[in-house]
Formats: structure tokens, C-alpha cells, sequence
């Protein structure tokens, strides 16, 4: 069924002519008649009873008309969500991020809401490794990573720099030194993220290539406890800077520079090369660029 043919239809009926009805959709009569028509055989009812002097509806003709004027409501409904959507007025912001990339999105995250109050945001817990192939499904329009995908299906937009932060309680025999080698780190006690990632490789082949053994004999789920546990004096650990900084303001945990383990993070919003991003998203790339 035609939205077309439904507009002419309710055009007769309300102006109980097709003459009149013609004129206001600037039509011919000849075309306004032959739309209804072609409604009539399409719904397989009769709709103007055509037998008398005036033009008057028959009882399928009356549903038509009153299901009509909820299109013509609807369509009205739709078109304004769309300018909404269109004016950030409105929609959904949905992101991919793990625990620790999730922290780096807080400052974009409140500078959005300023400017987008009515847009919903939301922000799903997923490992940083699925988020490349969520995107290429379509299972999210946005993620947020600290590594380059190299993907060509991928582009990403580089929104902070941060670095990998060796920390220790103040208590800890190094807390007061400003800077140690790697090779005074074999008897140490680390407590790990059991979250396979870039970084974790990276501090294993530093480890080996210095010829210095790694005591991971505790591994935690999240970077809360890993941090929980250090200021408890129960082991050191290798933690991004962005998610220890304020313990480290206030002496809650010490960073000591190792001088042969320098790595830098470079965290990202990645989304899809060529589909079609959301108002939403869109809004949020050329904030975050900007």
C-alpha cells in the first residue's frame, strides 16, 4: 500500500469532493479518482459509495480514513524524532570500552552531555580485543581501545596519551627512589590483570630479554583490586597512569620510573571506515577530534 494513495484518500473524504480534493494536492481530478481506485481494488473494499448525489464514506471507507489520520499522526511522530535525531536532540551514544579505557572516556563523556543533554549515553563493558569484530558486526558504532587495530575496515581517532606506571606502596623498599633498573625486580612480587593485552606481552619480553624472572603469583579481574592490593603492601604492579593518578596525588601509592621499560600508551576511539555512523556518534567523533 502507497502512502500516497492514503493522502488522496483522506483528502476526499475530508473535503467531500474529488474536485476540491484535487485542487489541494495540486492534482488533476482524473488522477485523484484513479488513486482512490486503485486503493479500492488494492484492499479489495469498496470506499465512497458512489450511488448517490454527495460523496459519502461506507463503513470499510470510515476505517480507512480513521487508520489514515494515525498514519498521518505517526508519520508526523517520525519525522519529528528524526529532526531531533539530526539536532542531537534526542538518540543513543553507545560505546564499547574495558574497565580501564572506560576512565579516559569521562572527560569527553562530560563535555558531550553539555552540549547533548538528551542524548543517552551508554558505555558497554567488553574485552579491548572483541571490540575490533563487535564494530566490523555492527554490534556497537564506537570502541575505545589502547592499541592500533590495523584493520582497513577500521579508523581511529588517537583521544589520549598515556604511559604504563610501575607503582608501589609508599611503605615499599623503592617508594622513596626515582627511578630503579629492571634487573632489582626479580625478587618482587607482582599482582597482574589476568586480561590478556598489548602491554602484558610486552612486560613478559622485557622480562626475558633483561634475563630477569617475573613472580606473578597473583593475578586479579580488575585493576580495583590490583590496586587495593599494592596499597595494601601485598605486591607491586605494572598499571596505566590515568587509572593510578589520584592514589599517586595523595601518596596512596608511589610511581617509580624503570628505567628499561618505558611503554607508552596511545588510547583510541575507534569505529567503522565506510558504514554509516549514527547523529549520535558522528557528534561525538568531531568532539573528541576537535
Amino acid at each position: 500500500m502507497e502512502w500516497y494513495s492514503l493522502q488522496v484518500f483522506r483528502a476526499v473524504a475530508t473535503e467531500r469532493s474529488f474536485s476540491r480534493a484535487a485542487a489541494k494536492l495540486y492534482r488533476t481530478q482524473p488522477a485523484v479518482s484513479l488513486a482512490v481506485q486503485r486503493l479500492e481494488e488494492e484492499l479489495g473494499e469498496k470506499l465512497i459509495d458512489r450511488s448517490g448525489k454527495g460523496l459519502v464514506l461506507t463503513d470499510a471507507g470510515q476505517v480507512v480514513l480513521d487508520h489514515a489520520r494515525r498514519f498521518d499522526n505517526l508519520r508526523e511522530s517520525m519525522e519529528t524524532a528524526l529532526r531531533e535525531l539530526r539536532d542531537n536532540a534526542a538518540g543513543r551514544l553507545a560505546i564499547g570500552a574495558n574497565e580501564s579505557t572506560a576512565l579516559y572516556l569521562l572527560p569527553h563523556i562530560t563535555a558531550y552531555r553539555k552540549l547533548y543533554p538528551h542524548v543517552t549515553v551508554q558505555v558497554r563493558r567488553s574485552l579491548s580485543s572483541r571490540l575490533p569484530s563487535q564494530l566490523v558486526d555492527g554490534d556497537i558504532e564506537l570502541g575505545v581501545i589502547s592499541y592500533d587495530p590495523r584493520d582497513p575496515r577500521l579508523s581511529s581517532t588517537v583521544i589520549f596519551r598515556d604511559h604504563l606506571a610501575f607503582i608501589v606502596s609508599p611503605r615499599h623498599r623503592l617508594a622513596s627512589r626515582r627511578s630503579v633498573s629492571i634487573r632489582e625486580l626479580g625478587m618482587e612480587t607482582f599482582i597482574a590483570h589476568n586480561v590478556l593485552s598489548p602491554y602484558r606481552a610486552q612486560v613478559l619480553e622485557a622480562f626475558q630479554r633483561h634475563k630477569v624472572p617475573l613472580h606473578m603469583d597473583v593475578e586479579m579481574p580488575t585493576i580495583e583490586t590490583i590496586r587495593k592490593l599494592v596499597e595494601a603492601g601485598e605486591g607491586v604492579a605494572f598499571l596505566p597512569r590515568m587509572c593510578v593518578d589520584p592514589e599517586i596525588q595523595r601518596r596512596a601509592l608511589c610511581e617509580v620510573p624503570v628505567r628499561e621499560l618505558k611503554l607508552t600508551r596511545q588510547v583510541r576511539v575507534i569505529y567503522p571506515a565506510r558504514r554509516a555512523l549514527s547523529h549520535a556518534s558522528r557528534a561525538f567523533l568531531a568532539l573528541v577530534k576537535a
